[in-house]
């Protein structure tokens, strides 16, 4: 037998039981799709995340109070707590002119009820500087961001997050120019920012006043809770977090006492963990694979014993152990194969009716398809080779008198 009449004679034998063939593919189907979908959502979600992270602003080192331990950003507080940073720091800081640095901020976050008129609702205020909006890549929609002269005025200004003015007002337009209280202080609306998320929590439900206004006015501290330097590129980070270092250390004599965050070592880590959890996930579904290979084991020495007087029939008439082999080994690879395109077809639509209904992206990765129809594949030749060469090792004679 050639190979055309070999692949002719495997295609047959699966046809002839369209019901077995399909209970033999399943697992193969069910591990590929699982596979592909896992992946797809994953790597979705990955960038979904990377993204969201990224639209917050880029190349940035964030000075915060307290030590740093394990996943970046996620600070222990220590020696200190957070009455560390000083506002002094940050104007010497801007003062500096290193180069390399494109812009500084400072921050302080604290809630406060703002009201107006009979609108009153508890919301984060946030103290900064002006050249927020640039590092966080966070722009004002209506109206205007307060300037340096405000700040270094302490002037009572005030620029609402989109859903508080939408909260206060009966539009945002509305309130500009308006006074409303915040906390025990009146201030002017200036501005309206943009409506933007950060997938985690609606950036809108947030207003900003001149960090020194909160100094002054609210909190009486002369502390900040966070400095924030852009940097002109990405090759700058690893520097400027350096100097950041040094810069602390010698204000503090304790470097316990502060971190240092590099955005993109906490892109880094997010990649890290996604990409660990889409691997395990994927390792586990994995498992169906194998569980589909023994099926088809079983079900190719059942055919082997069915097919025994058929066996010895071929090698009665000139068939070679070689021969009887190819065939069985093909046919257990046409089911893999089959099991495996089917799953990917089905792991895209998994995938993608996901996506649709829920938050989680999903982007198809071409790789682990090809990967998931390569290892399925594997999966048939591996299983299929034990069966093919029992049924090639068969004696003709006793073949032939088997019932």
């Amino acid at each position: 037998m050639n190979l055309s009449e070999t692949l002719h004679s495997a295609i047959a034998s699966i046809l002839s039981n369209k019901l077995r063939s399909f209970l033999t593919m399943l697992g193969i189907i069910i591990g590929v799709a699982a596979v592909v979908a896992m992946t797809s959502l994953g790597e979705g979600t990955t960038e979904e995340i990377v993204g969201q992270i990224g639209s917050l602003g880029s190349n940035q080192v964030t000075v915060i109070p307290g030590r740093s331990r394990g996943v970046p950003g996620m600070p222990v507080f220590s020696r200190g707590g957070s009455n560390i940073l000083k506002w002094e720091y940050y104007l010497q800081l801007r003062d500096f002119n290193l180069p390399g640095i494109k812009n500084i901020i400072a921050e302080n976050t604290t809630a406060f009820t703002v009201t107006y008129g009979r609108e009153s609702i508890s919301t984060r205020v946030v103290g900064t500087t002006p050249q927020y909006p640039e590092v966080r890549n966070f722009n004002v929609d209506i109206g205007r961001f307060f300037d340096q002269k405000e700040l270094d005025n302490a002037e009572r200004v005030v620029v609402l997050g989109k859903t508080v003015a939408q909260d206060l007002f009966a539009s945002p337009e509305e309130a500009l120019g308006k006074t409303i209280r915040v906390g025990r202080m009146t201030a002017t609306v200036v501005g309206i920012m943009e409506e933007k998320s950060s997938g985690f929590q609606d950036l809108g439900e947030q207003v900003f006043i001149p960090i020194t206004t909160m100094q002054k006015r609210l909190t009486g501290s002369e502390y900040v809770q966070s400095i924030t330097v852009q940097t002109e590129t990405e090759e700058d980070l690893d520097f400027v977090a350096e100097f950041l270092e040094t810069f602390f250390t010698n204000r503090l004599k304790d470097p316990e006492k502060f971190s240092i965050i590099n955005q993109q070592d906490i892109l880094d880590t997010i990649n890290q963990v996604t990409g660990t959890m889409t691997l395990f996930l994927t390792a586990i579904t994995g498992i169906s694979l194998l569980v589909g290979g023994i099926g088809i084991m079983n079900i190719m020495l059942v055919s082997v014993t069915e097919r025994t007087r058929e066996i010895g029939l071929r090698k009665a008439i000139g068939a070679r152990p070689f021969d009887i082999l190819a065939q069985f080994v093909i046919e257990s690879s046409l089911l893999s194969a089959l099991g495996g395109i089917i799953g990917i077809i089905l792991g895209i639509l998994i995938s993608e009716v996901i996506s649709k209904f829920s938050s989680y992206p999903s982007i198809i990765s071409v790789e682990a398809i090809i990967i998931a129809f390569s290892i399925s594949v594997g999966v048939g030749l591996f299983f299929g080779i034990y069966p093919a060469r029992r049924a090639s090792q068969l004696d003709p004679i006793t073949a032939l008198r088997y019932e």
